[in-house]
């Protein structure tokens, strides 16, 4: 068993921040000169998001972006193939086949020849496997010497704790899906960095451990051995000055394409070279330096925040608390999109332990909303509304106020009022700005829906007045306004605790938007004090039907489908889902849903395969009962490749509705057509689908439905 440090969790934790904090500081100013960024901006210290010089591009702060869906989705290839040591370009190829929207997720979608992932997405998907599909043979050196090898490497080092040649071998299999030559040198370079940096902290010694891994006639080694030689020789230890130098021998006018590995690494090494011990410097420098600054400055934050901890993020501006650890992951897995640094880290620290041969470790039992790292927030935020009724609030991460853990979220409500409510909350699915985010689209499922349960657990502070709390839910409506739906009040005397429990009630298939706390007082003299939140979790599948809710009244309802199809169109009956060559989904839920009942009554529109999917865990992985043209019906497993669990005649007419259910309870699978049991089967693989989404199939042809319905078992 490799040993993993005793502060790995907490240092993945920085790590994830770092990543965020940097793709979120450069973001607004990408592809800009240094030259430029001087001119208009100065030197970045700071979120730029709100200056009215970059505001039309996004006044986003959280958006949704490449560098982050890429670092954080790809890595889930080892535990959909169950953690194996050496895990394969060819696998996180597939990663990329069942994570991936075409034209909608992760990548940016340049065009063959002109966008590097883009071109490695088509060749995958013509069949081509990784490695090959990044090959400098098939796509030549300057499509495959790009940045994205690079970009998307710290999920591969956050899981190689100590072990540079674990994540160097990662970053080389997953780099070659799409990239190749020096690009994968310099991923593998970065990958080794980050992994010794949770064991070393020296800088020079950081660079020597990633340099192993790169051939001695590279030019990536070039690169950093003039970077390091003009750091070396500067005696006034100005980072322009070199800045320069880069400039003139490696900047972007001496290569091709748009966005070249060599220039940016160099300012990678900059960055870490001048940067020294701190965080806020080594940002200034990645920002300010210009090229592909969120690409940089993210790279260049994972590793600091790795190498400084939590305690290097917090020694100079607050880049915390504007993010509160939000974050989107835009893929075919709809349901893991909505998520924070917390749920992220817990992800890569489970990944992590299970390579090194660790036990599995959960937080207050897995808690969606722990707050067991110093700081986090988890997306929580006071909530808006009319001055006059909401009071204000405010919020911190606590020591202590844990049954099971280590900390808390503190709700801070001084001179609360009665007549007054102090309400936060978090998301749970995406707001109608999100259409304005430039370049990458979100795609995404709510987290939480009608019949699952809430439950918190609350502590009264020994100051505080009596209060009485509920939970609440904002919830879209048929204008796309959200409204609020509530539990029962519960009384919280002073120094007490609770638990609040409440089954979210019908939402008439209206998305969920956010899910907080509400309190309020009676005593006519108001109240100080403070409520401390251990934690906030939902379990089980809901209980619920997906339909048109209304007469194409509203639009947010549709978008809590991830859509993999060619049309998918809510005129007539409600659903009408087409796909014009191919196998096409709309898919809607979340992992956690795992033993359920799902039932559809689906009219085939046009002679082809179709069916009802179940466990849902993106494109390529899930449980269908189909039909197909052959008058055959079939119960089958799709893990990148089609598995067929069961199969039987089934003659079926076009325009004839056919009532599809499929149970799942743990391994058992059985379908249903017409209220009649077809297959009962056991799925006995090691890697079997333990829970996901439910979904409509079909493969070059038209159905329809009024509704999916979803019940636990």
């Amino acid at each position: 068993m490799t040993a993993i440090p005793h502060d790995y969790a907490e240092r993945v934790y920085a790590g994830v921040l770092g990543k965020l904090i940097g793709v979120y500081l450069g973001r607004p100013f990408e592809g800009w000169t240094y030259e430029r960024i001087m001119k208009e901006l100065g030197p970045i210290n700071y979120y730029v998001n709100e200056r009215r010089d970059v505001a039309l591009r996004s006044h986003h702060l959280v958006v949704t972006d490449d560098d982050v869906s890429g670092t954080f989705a790809f890595p889930r290839a080892l535990a959909d193939n169950g953690f194996p040591k050496q895990l394969t370009s060819k696998q996180i190829g597939q990663a990329w086949l069942n994570y991936i929207v075409e034209e909608r997720a992760i990548l940016w979608w340049g065009g063959i020849g002109n966008s590097t992932e883009h071109t490695a997405y088509l060749r995958l998907k013509s069949g081509i496997p990784a490695p090959r599909s990044g090959s400098i043979e098939l796509n030549g050196k300057t499509v495959a010497e790009q940045i994205g090898a690079q970009i998307f490497i710290d999920g591969w080092a956050m899981v190689s704790p100590g072990d540079p040649e674990q994540a160097a071998y990662l970053a080389d299999q997953a780099g070659r899906v799409s990239h190749d030559g020096e690009s994968v040198h310099a991923a593998k370079l970065l990958a080794a960095m980050e992994a010794q940096a949770f064991v070393e902290r020296d800088v020079q010694k950081l660079i020597d451990t990633g340099l192993a891994f790169v051939p001695k006639d590279a030019l990536i080694r070039r690169v950093v051995n003039d970077v390091r030689d003009w750091h070396a020789g500067d005696n006034s230890n100005d980072w322009e000055r070199t800045r320069v130098l880069i400039a003139e021998r490696y900047g972007y006018d001496k290569f091709l394409g748009n966005c070249h590995v060599v220039p940016n690494h160099a300012l990678i090494i900059l960055a870490t070279l001048y940067g020294e011990s701190s965080f806020q410097e080594a940002m200034r420098i990645a920002n300010t330096a210009g090229w592909d600054t969120d690409c940089n400055a993210g790279n260049v934050g994972c590793l600091f925040g790795i190498r400084t901890g939590l305690a290097g993020l917090d020694a100079g501006p607050d880049f915390r608390t504007p993010i509160a650890d939000r974050m989107y992951i835009s893929t075919a897995d709809g349901g893991a999109a909505i998520t924070d640094a917390v749920i992220e880290t817990q992800s890569l620290v489970a990944a992590g332990r299970a390579l090194a041969g660790a036990p599995a470790i959960a937080a207050k039992n897995g808690a969606r909303f722990n707050f067991d790292f110093p700081g986090s927030l988890q997306g929580f935020h006071v909530h808006g509304g009319s001055p006059a009724r909401l009071h204000a609030v405010e919020l911190s991460n606590v020591s202590g106020h844990s049954r099971t853990g280590e900390r808390s979220l503190a709700i801070d409500f001084r001179r609360l009022a009665p007549g007054r409510v102090a309400r936060v909350a978090t998301p749970t699915f995406f707001d109608k700005e999100v259409f304005t985010m430039p370049t990458y689209q979100l795609v995404a499922c709510p987290t939480l829906y009608s019949g699952q349960r809430v439950e918190c657990r609350l502590e009264s502070d020994i100051d505080s007045g009596p209060v009485t709390v509920r939970l609440f839910a904002s919830v879209y409506d048929e204008h796309d306004e959200l409204v609020q739906i509530r539990g029962e009040a519960q009384a919280i005397a002073t120094g007490s605790e609770a638990v609040l429990s409440w089954r979210v009630p019908d939402t008439h298939s209206y998305p969920i938007f956010e899910i907080g706390l509400e309190i309020e007082t009676s005593d006519p003299r108001g109240v100080d004090g403070a409520l401390y939140l251990d934690y906030l979790t939902w379990t089980g599948a809901p209980d619920t039907i997906l339909k048109r809710p209304d007469d194409n009244l509203s639009t947010m309802w549709k978008h809590a489908w991830v859509n993999d199809a060619s049309q998918f169109q809510t005129r007539w009956e409600g659903l009408r889902v087409t796909n014009g060559s191919g196998l096409g989904f709309i898919a809607q839920g979340s992992r956690d849903w795992r033993d359920y009942r799902v039932t559809s009554q689906i009219t085939p529109l046009l002679k082809s395969a179709w069916g009802l999917a179940a466990r849902v865990q993106g494109r390529e992985r899930y449980y269908a009962l189909m039909l197909d043209v052959g008058g055959r019906i079939k119960l089958v497993k799709r893990d990148h490749e089609e598995m067929i669990l069961a199969e039987d005649r089934f003659e079926w007419e076009l325009d004839e509705a056919y009532t599809l259910e499929l149970r799942l309870r743990n391994t058992e699978i059985r379908a249903f057509v017409d209220g009649r049991e077809v297959f009962s089967v056991r799925d006995e693989d090691k890697l079997w689908l333990q829970g996901g989404a439910v979904g409509l199939l079909v493969d070059t042809g038209s159905i329809s439905t009024r509704a999916v319905q979803i019940s636990p078992l």
